[in-house]
Formats: structure tokens, sequence, C-alpha cells
């Protein structure tokens, strides 16, 4: 048999709450932190608005913070979330436990940009009334401009780097840049590690933050975003009709898994157990789900199948519900094939409505939210739910949090790419 896996810690720094307490009272009470964007000036954008981190201080966590003076803000959030996680385990001290037993698995994003050189170089290299650089020259003006420590941050592993350094964490080291599904793929990457007798400590999740010019451009060139910006609050709508796009948003969530036997033996506080994950892809185009859920439906029911549950057994599902009206019709189609009549009788919320989709960041906080639901009873609901779809007709969640008891939950992260990820957890019953 496969040894179990237990959630031990959780540390979370988002645009609702830099704790998972902070993150789970907001949820409940559908909150939201959209609003315009401050990161940068975003005026002359199709999309104003975002849903951003604020009042944030990595000094707050982390000693000696100005030793990653360098490095970009999913690098920040990550320190300060595995803070968090390590510290509710028990696992902070460099002495407690086999250190090369326990290791880090990321999904994060890239990180800072040099944005202000990279458009004054080539605007330098332009000649008046041309509209092509001298590439030569603006290669020139580059090279002497750049800094290479900073450059280096942008390296997606780099978060995961820095944590297993930070936190003396020996044993397996990875990263994972699967968009949307990242952090979610990061868990259940993890759990096969640690089932497989690889590790028996893992600190997993993802950081992201993709509120800058080239991040907030390129997904408004693929019409992703909503450009609602006359009421940012009510932009992110999963599942209406009125949708229009999805709110980025930024952030980090991180867990810490173990091994049920490694946790019973040192008195860890399990907060609940980790029993399905499953992992597809849709093999149908990059930016578009297959209408159909058809990648979706297989991840969902391998992960059912790993957990030993039947459809019935699950009690709420954490949608992707990303806003969007090709994401939000497919998920829909693939839980109806997959949970069947159970689908109408199953509560559903997407927690994107308030928090905004945190990209690669986005499903391990999602599972945070979904761990805390499982264990005090209370689904987080789906706001502004106003216009029904006919595509979309199942129990949202609209509006109000609702106080519900369930042994089983099913969080589904699906990215950009076509990968789908599908993670069970449930209440740890000894």
């Amino acid at each position: 048999m496969k040894r179990r896996v237990v959630i031990t810690g959780m540390g979370v720094i988002t645009p609702l709450g830099h704790s998972p307490a902070e993150l789970f009272a907001a949820s409940v009470k559908g909150e939201t932190a959209v609003g315009p964007i401050t990161h940068f000036d975003a005026s002359t954008f199709p999309t104003t608005f975002a849903s951003q981190v604020s009042n944030f201080d990595l000094a707050k966590w982390i000693d000696r913070a100005n030793r990653f003076a360098n490095c970009g803000v999913n690098t920040h959030y990550a320190l300060a979330a595995a803070k968090q996680a390590l510290g509710e385990a028990g696992l902070l001290d460099a002495n407690t436990g086999d250190r090369s037993r326990m290791g880090v698995y990321l999904g994060s994003g890239e990180g800072k940009e040099d944005f202000d050189i990279l458009t004054s170089s080539t605007a330098a290299a332009t000649a008046e009334g041309s509209r092509e650089a001298n590439i030569g020259k603006a290669v020139g003006l580059l090279f002497r401009r750049l800094n290479g420590p900073q450059e280096a941050e942008q390296e997606m592993y780099s978060p995961s780097g820095y944590l297993a350094n930070e936190f003396a964490l020996d044993g397996p080291f990875a990263s994972c840049q699967t968009a949307c599904a990242a952090s979610s793929q990061a868990i259940g990457e993890a759990m096969e590690m640690i089932r497989d007798g690889e590790a028996d400590v893992m600190l997993a999740g993802g950081s992201h933050s993709m509120i800058t010019p080239l991040g907030i451009s390129g997904f408004n060139r693929l019409t992703a975003l909503s450009q609602r910006n006359d009421s940012p609050k009510t932009a992110s709508r999963p599942f209406d009709l009125t949708r229009d796009g999805f709110v980025i948003g930024e952030g980090a969530g991180l867990l810490v898994l173990e091994e049920l036997e490694s946790a019973k033996a040192r008195g860890a506080n399990i907060i609940a157990e980790l029993t399905g994950y499953g992992t597809t892809a849709d093999a149908f185009r990059m930016t578009d789900p297959h209408p159909e859920g058809r990648g979706a439906i297989r991840c969902m029911a391998d992960a059912l199948a790993d957990a030993r549950l039947q459809p019935t057994d699950i009690g709420y599902i954490n949608a992707h519900g990303t806003s969007t009206q090709a994401n939000d019709a497919a998920e829909t189609a693939g839980i109806k094939a997959v949970f069947k009549d159970h689908a109408y009788k199953l509560p559903i919320s997407s927690s994107k409505s308030m928090l905004g989709h945190l990209i690669a960041a986005a499903g391990a906080v999602e599972l945070v939210i979904t761990v805390l639901a499982l264990r005090k009873g209370v689904i987080p609901p789906t706001i502004n739910y106003q216009t029904p779809d006919p595509d979309c007709d199942l129990d949202y969640v609209p509006n109000r949090a609702r106080e519900v008891r369930f042994k089983h939950a099913l969080s589904n992260s699906f990215g950009f790419g076509g990968q789908n990820i599908s993670l069970v957890v449930s209440e740890f019953a000894g």
C-alpha cells in the first residue's frame, strides 16, 4: 500500500489576507480585494484593475530580509508563506528531524522584469521617425544596463532554491511551470514523492505575480481579462452569464505535506489528509479547454479513483472557475459527466470570484481554502453571481457562504496549455 500523506502546516500571502485564518474569514464574508492597479501606471491598458497584495513587508517574516532585495515578489511571498507553514508544522528549527528527508516542490512563475530598462533601451536604439529599433545598438545598451544578479531572478526555479536554502530543506528539490495548474501539480507530485518513499516531508505549493506591464498586456492581447473597468469589484463573476474574463491576482500558498507515521511520531498536529491526485492533458488548444471538458473529466475521475472514493463521497468542489466563457462552461460539463445526478446536489464555489486568479499560485491557495472549509464546515460563496447561464446550471453557492458538513472535497486547477490537476482532500480519520 502507498504511504498516507497528511497536511501538517499551511501558509499564504494573498490579496485577502496574510495568513490562512485571515484569508478564510474574508472569503466566508464574500470580500474582494480587486481594485485599480497600483504596481505600475496601467491607465492606457484595456484592463486597469487587479487583485493585489497590500501592506506586505518581508521583514515581518524573515530576519535580514535585505538579503532578498534583488528577488521578485514571487520569492518574497513564498518565503513568508513558507515561514507560516513550517512554523505551524513545527519544522522551522533546522535541527528538527532529518532534513535530508525534507524537500521543496514549487509551482512558480517568472520573477521581476526589467521592463523600464528593456523599453528605454529599445527606444534609445530607434531613430526618430523609424518603426524599427537598431537591434545591435539595443543589445549593446542592454548589456551595459542590465544587472546580472537581478536578471537571474527571472528564472522560475529561483523561489524553490531560496526556500530550500532558507529553511534547510535538503531533500528532493523541484519546480514546475504548468501555468494556472502549477502549484496544484507541485502538491500532487510532492504527495507522490512521499507516497513512494523519496521523502518524508515536502514543502509544496506556489507563488506568482504577473501584475506587470508585460503580464497585463499579454493577457489583454489574448482577450482573457475582464475589461469591466467601471466596476472592478464585480468583474470576477464565475459561472455568471455576463462574465467577460478573469481578474488577475498575485500571492503565494505553501503546505507542509508529511508521511502519516512521521507526523504521528513527532506529535504533529494533523490538519487533513491528502488522498487523491489526478493529472491529464486536454491535448486540444493552448488557451482554451476542450469544450466538453474531456481532460477535466479524466482528471477528476482519476483523482477520485486514486482516493478510492465514489463521486457521491465528495461533499464540495472548489472549482477552477476563472470567470471566462470557455472555462466555466467546460468545467461545468466535466463535473456533470463525472458526478452525474450528484452534480446537481453538490455545492461548488469559485474562490477566484473574490481573490482573482493567482495564476501559478492559484491552486495551492484554493486548496488551503478547501481544507479550511472541510475543517470548519463552511463553504465560501461564489460572489457576483447574478444572471444564471443555461450552460452553467449547477449549485455555485451564490453570494453567501453556506454551512455544510462533509468529509471529502475536490479542488480543480486547469491551466493554459491544457493541463488539468484535481486534488482530493479528506477529513483525517486516524
